[in-house]
């Protein structure tokens, strides 16, 4: 047991420095995060461009999800730094702490060990927007007039519908009846006003898109939503082991205002620039700075994705075959065990992958690990019932004659039961690999890379081409691991159990 647990641990750690990155561990890099949207990247690429020019290496986690989980890796010293707005640390993450002013805001984080920098000029808060011309139409000028259309659709952000400070509260404050309000991404909430299926969703005040799509955004008359200035968030010890660090970040106060964040956001969701390069002009301009913007070729984006999710399927595959296995044989000698081993695989296969995802940052960290784990226990349950189902399915007269010979229990397995199950077992096995390569997508969300994170930027920046990038290959690689089980087959199945078109005449 204690030889599996390391050889786990070893693999685990492996793919940590494969999926971060990271080819050495270096005390002096500086991590930084960003969430899933487009202007918390930018102002991620202007910290890491900072961190470089302060003499230090930086690595930038981009689109680490929602809130909560940056929130989270901040707190456990997987991040460094992030950029996050005051009213989202007031309404949102410490909202049960009744902060009132930055004051009592900058003793709270300092409490958790954690410091903000000063406002860096802009005021990003939350707006209700509709179409121009919808709202010509209707006469809407503030939120308080949705009230006498109950008929709208309104699309949020996902994070939005749940915030302390988002859709409830909205709801609560102008009493809006609309019941048909949908959550999704808070891109493609964008896509969903232009075609028409959704009249009414959440605008960030500088998102590139409300001119894009000639949105209005209509006055918060009932002042329901608070400042959101633009911070630098930021761990304490970063001030010990990065003095020049947070000597940088300081200089940006006040110098990026609301105009200029719109036109990099412009430039970056609608020209389709490179955020490294947008962040490293700004950074040239507002400080003098000539920093150097970091690209990579398609190729060795593709290159370094594929390297990133074959690490990710082979790590946690390989873990969940060895156990499955063993664990459907159990099932099979110890029935009132069996069930609960198939119940306990179901049931982990019931619970939605991004959820369990976000459950196992606080144990593990973002990253590589918690991917590993989740995609491992995604895994079990095809293998383990197939096992269970193909073991059971050996017919009663080969068993009895298997133990009038006299063969040992051990010898009995190895030399007749499991060959005669091997199709069953192959075809779990094909089954959690195809899951497996899905699912893994995902795990960009936490930062363990793979072909989710070209998937992710093209939803954001709503590039196609970016979105088959990580698609194409993913379907790819689940064709070739059925592929690759299908050969497996050929070998492992006796001759005289394949199926074969001269048999079947």
């Amino acid at each position: 047991m204690k030889r599996r647990h390391a050889w786990l641990s070893s693999a685990v750690l492996v793919l940590a420095l494969v999926a971060d990155g990271r080819a050495s561990a270096d005390s002096a890099q500086i991590v930084i995060g960003s969430k899933a949207f487009t202007e918390s990247v930018i102002l991620g690429e202007m910290a890491a461009h900072l961190a470089r020019a302060a003499g230090h290496g930086a690595q930038h986690q981009r689109q680490l999800g929602g809130t909560r989980v940056l929130w989270s890796a901040l707190l456990a010293g997987e991040i460094d730094i992030y950029p996050e707005y005051t009213g989202t640390l007031r309404q949102e993450i410490l909202v049960n702490e009744g902060l009132r002013n930055d004051s009592a805001l900058n003793a709270a984080l300092a409490a958790r060990g954690l410091r903000m920098s000063m406002a860096l000029g802009f005021n990003n808060t939350y707006a209700i927007g509709v179409k121009a011309r919808l709202a010509k139409q209707l006469g809407l000028r503030t939120i308080s007039d949705l009230r006498q259309h109950p008929q709208l659709v309104l699309g949020f952000g996902s994070e939005f519908m749940e915030r302390a400070d988002g859709w409830p509260g909205l709801r609560q404050r102008y009493l809006l009846p609309q019941q048909n309000v949908r959550g999704l991404d808070h891109d493609l909430a964008y896509r969903g006003i232009e075609a028409g299926t959704l009249h009414v969703t959440d605008l960030y005040a500088t998102d590139a898109e409300i001119a894009y799509y000639d949105l209005q955004a209509l006055e918060d008359d009932l002042s329901y939503f608070p400042v959101y200035d633009a911070v630098m968030l930021y761990r304490a010890d970063l001030e010990q082991r990065a003095p020049k660090v947070v000597a940088m970040l300081s200089q940006l106060a006040g110098k990026i205002d609301a105009a200029a964040m719109a036109r990099m956001n412009a430039r970056v969701k609608l020209d389709h620039e490179p955020e490294s390069t947008v962040a490293a002009a700004l950074v040239k301009q507002t400080l003098g700075l000539d920093v150097s913007a970091r690209s990579e070729s398609a190729w060795q984006r593709f290159w370094r994705h594929t390297a990133e999710h074959l690490a990710l399927v082979a790590v946690s595959l390989s873990a969940a075959i060895a156990i499955a296995i063993p664990l459907g044989i159990v099932a099979v000698r110890q029935p009132r065990l069996g069930q609960l081993i198939l119940a306990g695989a179901g049931i982990v296969q019931t619970i939605p992958s991004l959820a369990l995802f976000v459950f196992l940052i606080p144990l593990l960290g973002i990253g590589g690990p918690p991917a590993v784990v989740a995609l491992f226990l995604y895994s079990l349950l095809p293998i383990v019932r197939n096992t269970h189902a193909g073991l059971c399915d050996i017919p009663a007269p080969i068993r009895e004659s298997a133990e009038a010979l006299g063969l040992p229990r051990g010898a009995r397995l190895r030399l007749i039961e499991l060959p005669l199950s091997a199709r069953t077992i192959l075809a779990g096995i094909k089954t959690s690999a195809v899951i497996n390569v899905g699912t893994a997508t995902l795990a960009a969300l936490i930062g363990a890379g793979g072909y989710g994170q070209p998937i992710l930027t093209g939803i954001r920046l709503d590039d196609t081409a970016l979105i088959l990038q990580g698609a194409v290959p993913a379907a790819a690689l689940a064709l070739l691991a059925q592929g690759l089980f299908g050969l497996a087959e050929r070998r492992l199945v006796p001759r005289g159990l394949r199926i074969t078109s001269t048999s079947a005449r």
